[in-house]
């Protein structure tokens, strides 16, 4: 059981904001509008009594927080839907808060962090809720961002994130996380400044010269944007993968033999073009029934910042993000060469599309490949190797484990730097306990007999 111990709002420093703020939301965000919540889930040890926990650790995260917050003012915005039905912008004005939930569990800490596969549902007594939206005469005013802080007796502590995904892409989270990390580890802000690591919110370094954004926006403006809360039960369960340098090794090696003529695979290549195999692998045996000629979606999105022309500085908080779909039919992917099927397709449109030439385009289309892909089979991803959150040490040690919870909902895998092998990767999923019983076998199976083409066999 889970019990909340206090709720509160949590606000920059006074003296820092003094006057109204607003951002136009541009073209890489509005499609992001009409999207759920991300929730993401970190897990810390923490072996020490409640009374130390309440006593030192929440007044430091409350006090480290507000500071983080005089840097990343948006997070304590809300994003006002105007009445006239003019695109929306998000606004902050003095008072506007983030909603902070302490709590305390007794549930099982171990098995919480294990890889192994657990009921889904147990994990969203520590996802925080974004607070309902709020009629006012003009607007109709949404929360962005919200935290959880849920303490384990002597056992640890889990931080909860969830974030409207119109507010910023993983870059930007990740980058609110890991400062406010380490201003709570550090007790102030200097290390950050010092790194020139501040956030940027600048909306004129996203050029818009054709007016995408509004476009976007005269397609979206009809539609219900206000989600739920999630709702209980899912009937799936969670597991986690790690694919370890060794295999990942295996598996280049493996598509290098088949495609000699294929540019060096990468990591991220391979990883997917596995996992999505076996995925679709597993489908018969958990009773899924697929026409042959029917079409498997993945899709994964490309942080075009530095791919612009003129670039996007790194530091830039918002969306700046093109999505790439690759296209293959079911049968193919369940024949005999599919893993290597997925591998070259995969390659191939990184090859072509993941250009300065190429990422305007990309971008531009990205509601349109929205669009393309609902009620498909789709398979998609959820965070980047490149965005480390095993390095968000507050003061107490690095996380055990990081859990992607809106995947969930969305037909997504997740994807990370696995916490404890070097150049090893870590997959999450969320699937009915079935196809994850049967697509744990073929992962294992074709990883032990990689080789062999037994694993590539209908």
């Amino acid at each position: 059981m889970t019990t909340q111990l206090e709720h509160c709002e949590i606000l920059p420093p006074p003296a820092e904001v003094t006057h109204e703020l607003t951002l136009p939301l541009t073209f890489f965000d509005v499609p992001w509008l009409c999207f759920h919540p991300i929730q993401r889930l970190l897990f810390y040890e923490f072996p020490y009594s409640k009374a130390y926990f309440l006593e030192t650790i929440v007044p430091n995260l409350k006090d480290s927080l507000s500071l983080t917050l005089k840097h990343y003012i948006p997070l304590a915005s809300n994003i006002l839907y105007p009445a006239s039905n003019e695109k929306p912008f998000l606004r902050h004005v003095v008072g506007d808060s983030l909603s902070l939930t302490i709590a305390e569990s007794n549930e099982d800490f171990d098995s919480l962090i294990a890889n192994y596969a657990r009921d889904a549902d147990q994990f969203y007594p520590f996802v925080p809720q974004l607070p309902p939206p709020k009629e006012e005469p003009e607007y109709k005013t949404f929360p962005v961002f919200c935290v959880q802080v849920t303490f384990f007796p002597s056992h640890g502590v889990c931080i909860g994130f969830t974030n409207h995904h119109a507010i910023g892409d993983a870059s930007s989270i990740v980058g609110f996380i890991k400062a406010w990390a380490s201003i709570s580890k550090f007790r102030g802000d200097s290390q950050l400044i010092d790194a020139k690591s501040l956030p940027l919110f600048d909306r004129y370094v996203i050029k818009d010269p054709r007016g995408v954004g509004d476009l976007y926006w005269d397609q979206l403006k009809n539609l219900s944007l206000q989600f739920p809360p999630s709702h209980l039960p899912i009937n799936k369960v969670r597991a986690t993968y790690i694919l370890h340098q060794a295999d990942i090794k295996k598996l280049k090696d493996s598509v290098l033999a088949r495609k000699p003529d294929l540019v060096q695979p990468s990591s991220f290549v391979v990883t997917i073009a596995y996992v999505w195999t076996c995925l679709v692998k597993s489908g018969p045996a958990s009773g899924e029934e697929v026409d042959a000629d029917e079409l498997e979606y993945f899709g994964f999105a490309v942080d075009c910042r530095a791919r612009l022309n003129p670039p996007v500085p790194a530091s830039y908080f918002g969306n700046c993000l093109g999505a790439l779909i690759v296209k293959i039919k079911h049968k193919e992917l369940m024949a005999n060469e599919g893993f290597f099927i997925a591998a070259e397709a995969i390659a191939e449109i990184i090859r072509m599309k993941v250009n300065k030439d190429e990422m305007v385009k990309v971008a531009e289309n990205l509601l349109g490949d929205f669009h393309e892909v609902i009620g498909k089979r789709i398979l998609s991803v959820a965070g980047s190797p490149k965005f480390d959150l095993y390095d968000a040490d507050y003061g107490w040690g690095r996380p055990k484990k990081l859990e992607a919870v809106s995947i969930d909902g969305d037909g997504s895998m997740s994807l990370c730097k696995s916490r404890d092998s070097e150049g090893s990767l870590e997959i999450g999923l969320s699937l009915p306990k079935k196809k994850m019983d049967a697509f744990a076998a073929i992962f294992a199976s074709g990883l032990g007999i990689l080789s062999k083409e037994v694993f590539y066999s209908d």
